[in-house]
């Protein structure tokens, strides 16, 4: 019996481009959608968000002298185009998937509607949620938080490139030092940045825990959702 019955994963758009910055690489999102298909197979029920880092940074410089609320808006498609992707890449190993979008554009994706979207997950469909909130000023780790709490998942998946939630940067300290729990106030206090605060409080106000770790080793995902003890968790 899986340990979770319904999560959100949580993955930044830098997942997709496999370590070259911006762009989408297609092993990589294939081998992904393996991963995420075979949780599903085993019953989880799968909401997901994805960033748009990978297709954003390529426009970032243009965007330094822009209006922040069309500079969020332009993040927001850019995550229409990543859920695209990961939702193709899905449907070719043989599951079926949702794009719900919160900015509606009917031609290319579902209208994010929260009563529609568990029924997808009822039914054994994986829902991806793109858009972020449809707000500007607010990340998609918000958004991710927001539909988790909505789909009533019991746990908020954040998949990153480092084992857990480390005391500073493991990437540039080797000292860096892994939490294998750590409390939401002690995240916000020490300023760790998993998530941003906005969401980190939220998850608190609500008791919704939150896993982080390491997606490139191959089946964490299915480790974290049958309830093993990977990288860190946020309660």
């Amino acid at each position: 019996m899986p340990g979770y019955k319904r999560i959100l994963l949580k993955l930044s758009g830098e997942v997709l481009a496999a370590g070259a910055g911006f762009g989408i690489n297609a092993d990589k999102v294939k081998a992904l959608a393996r991963e995420v298909a075979e949780v599903a197979a085993s019953g989880v029920e799968i909401g997901v968000v994805v960033g748009g880092g990978n297709i954003f940074r390529g426009v970032a410089a243009a965007a330094q002298n822009m209006d922040r609320v069309t500079g969020d808006h332009m993040g927001m498609l850019a995550t229409v185009i990543n859920s695209l992707a990961l939702s193709d890449a899905i449907e070719q190993v043989g599951t079926p998937t949702r794009v719900m979008s919160a900015i509606e554009m009917r031609q290319v994706a579902e209208p994010y509607i929260r009563r529609r979207a568990m029924r997808h997950l009822e039914k054994g469909r994986i829902a991806i949620f793109a858009g972020g909130t449809s707000n500007p000023y607010f990340s998609t780790d918000t958004a991710a938080t927001l539909r988790a709490l909505e789909i009533k998942a019991e746990v908020i998946a954040k998949a990153t490139r480092v084992e857990g939630v480390y005391d500073r940067d493991p990437l540039k300290f080797a000292d860096a030092v892994k939490y294998d729990e750590i409390t939401y106030l002690d995240v916000l206090k020490q300023g760790l940045g998993v998530m941003d605060a906005t969401s980190i409080a939220m998850c608190r106000d609500n008791r919704l825990p939150i896993i982080v770790f390491n997606l490139n080793t191959p089946g964490n995902i299915m480790r974290m959702a049958k309830g093993e003890h990977v990288g860190t968790i946020i309660h």
